[in-house]
């Protein structure tokens, strides 16, 4: 049975994405399938879409191929990295791109994998399955003190990373290496001064930089931004939920760099190679609503933003 799923803000997705997809045969791209809570909800919806579906995770691919069964000759599914996703479309453009950035509910609720700070595990958080080499277990165990500050700082936004990095640090050299979740997040807790993380475990932040580290997601999404709005045609829309402060940066100046024209402040004339090739859609970022975050807690930190190509390419 298919792990229960549910797709943050499909609303507005939904109402974001239909100006480029409603009334006619169109195909969609989503770059971080998951269960595809989002991708099934838009195939009914618009019944000439067509899917190209791409997750690194083996057994999230598995499964959405279960639950898109009914959707046969619509759609077509990768095993990859969505920094693949150049690779995978080549010359094919599309009219929809769509990436939700969080944990899917198969990461989070698979207590085996080890991204729950909350549950005992086996501290791995590879996405990829067995594919990948680097573990969990790895950084804490081979990083210095200003390596794990670094990306708790970087990836997290932890404000107490260096005490936090410095008491994992002596954690290990007292009791041996780290190969379980409960233990790192027991040193994590104690190490994180009383009520500064009212929001949340005190582990959460570091959890989540522990992820980012492993399975190496900045620099894909550095990588694949500029591919997938690369591959839109013209009133084409790319739709991105961010869950992390550091990402929802990177998409948002990505966004305002192709959104604002390259000519010269005050130049008369702006020549059609230096003009925008997009518009601004959400004019920064949706959010979502106090009821959804009431029946969905993980939509809690949720941001979408959301362009559409005007312009080609300039050649």
């Amino acid at each position: 049975m298919t792990p229960l799923h549910i797709p943050v803000m499909l609303d507005q997705i939904r109402a974001v994405l239909e100006p480029a997809l409603k009334d006619r045969p169109a195909t969609l791209v989503d770059a971080t399938l998951g269960l595809a809570g989002h991708a099934s909800a838009l195939l009914e919806h618009f019944p000439q879409l067509r899917l190209i579906g791409i997750d690194r995770d083996p057994e999230a691919i598995a499964l959405a191929e279960q639950r898109l069964s009914g959707f046969a000759g619509r759609v077509e599914l990768h095993q990859n990295r969505y920094d693949a996703i150049g690779q995978i479309l080549g010359e094919r453009l599309v009219d929809a791109v769509l990436m939700d950035l969080g944990l899917s509910s198969l990461q989070i609720d698979e207590l085996d994998r080890g991204f729950s700070y909350a549950h005992d595990a086996p501290l791995t958080m590879r996405m990829d399955g067995d594919q990948q080499q680097l573990t969990a277990a790895d950084v804490v165990n081979q990083y210095g003190v200003v390596e794990l500050a670094q990306i708790f700082r970087q990836w997290g936004d932890e404000p107490h990373a260096r005490r936090i990095a410095q008491a994992i640090v002596e954690d290990r050299q007292a009791q041996g290496p780290f190969d379980r979740s409960a233990r790192l997040s027991a040193v994590v807790a104690a190490a994180t001064p009383p009520g500064q993380h009212r929001s949340g475990h005190p582990a959460k932040r570091v959890f989540q930089a522990l992820r980012m580290e492993v399975n190496e997601e900045r620099a894909s999404l550095e990588t694949a931004l500029p591919q997938a709005i690369d591959h839109l045609v013209i009133g084409g829309r790319m739709a991105v939920l961010s869950y992390h402060s550091g990402e929802d940066r990177l998409v948002k100046r990505l966004f305002a760099k192709v959104t604002t024209a390259q000519a010269p402040v005050g130049l008369a004339w702006v020549p059609d190679h230096l003009l925008a090739q997009f518009d601004n859609i959400t004019h920064g970022a949706l959010q979502p609503s106090v009821d959804e975050i009431s029946q969905n807690s993980r939509a809690r930190s949720a941001r979408l933003r959301v362009i559409e190509r005007t312009r080609k390419a300039a050649q």
